[in-house]
């Protein structure tokens, strides 16, 4: 077994010669959404490294840290690849009260299993599917809400992944569109995107630091001025200053 795939399976809390099928990728997203947070620390401090393939496994594996869309599908991309899935990155268009305008910032993942197609997520903070989602229309359900792939052309591709958020979203709302047939044919590619999430003046993730995850019983989301936990639908928010930041980031993300 190779270092990325061994290091993957520790890190999520899977056993070292489990064999990963497509029935068990329910249960490898959900370790993966629990265990590794989806974060912009490392845009915010500038500790930046080119995104290849070794960088990925020592931030998000060796190291223990989370990421942005870009590295956290990356790593799950090297980790299903090594087990044998046929899989590709595909790059997407966020929206958020209309399609926002930095370009294909967002990476997913195509999977191809027995003659269908599913976008599998792992990088898209706290919207997460926990599951394959297939091309057909075909509401999928996990703990943490529902989704589906909607086939509409428009100017950002071919597919747009939408989603209703247990708790949260009361109706169906869009997540983002990408187009199927630009695939990511190496991921050095996705350099550009991490050079605009760091620098682009309208770029999110390049203000205050962020950090989130999922939990069995809804998700925690920890900027610089604020701590909200979701427990079962029931939300709590504390107010923090740089001190409890700390705190917490020990308490919470093992930091």
């Amino acid at each position: 077994m190779n270092e990325l795939n061994a290091l993957f399976r520790k890190r999520i809390g899977l056993l070292e010669h489990e064999k990963v099928t497509f029935e068990k990728l329910d249960e490898i997203l959900e370790k993966t959404a629990k265990t590794i947070p989806f974060e912009n620390l490392s845009i915010m401090a500038s500790h930046l490294s080119e995104i290849n393939k070794e960088n990925i496994m020592n931030k998000v594996l060796v190291r223990n840290e989370g990421g942005l869309c870009y590295e956290l599908n990356t790593a799950l991309y090297f980790f299903l690849v090594e087990n044998d899935f046929d899989v590709s990155l595909v790059r997407g268009v966020i929206y958020k009260q209309g399609w926002m305008t930095i370009g294909r910032t967002h990476v997913a993942i195509l999977l191809n299993h027995e003659g269908q197609t599913y976008l599998v997520d792992t990088g898209f903070g706290g919207n997460l599917p926990l599951k394959p989602v297939p091309f057909n229309g075909e509401t999928v359900i996990s703990q943490n809400g529902e989704f589906r792939i909607k086939k509409e052309c428009n100017e950002h591709g071919d597919y747009i992944f939408e989603l209703k958020l247990k708790h949260k979203d009361p109706d169906w709302k869009i997540g983002y569109a990408f187009d199927s047939s630009k695939t990511v044919e190496n991921v050095v590619e996705l350099n550009e995107i991490q050079t605009i999430i760091r620098e682009n003046p309208k770029s999110p993730f390049n203000k205050h630091p962020l950090i989130t995850r999922l939990t069995n019983s809804g998700n925690i989301t920890l900027t610089d001025t604020s701590f909200t936990q979701w427990d079962d639908g029931k939300v709590t928010k504390e107010e923090i200053d740089s001190t409890r930041f700390k705190e917490i980031m020990k308490q919470y993300f093992d930091r």
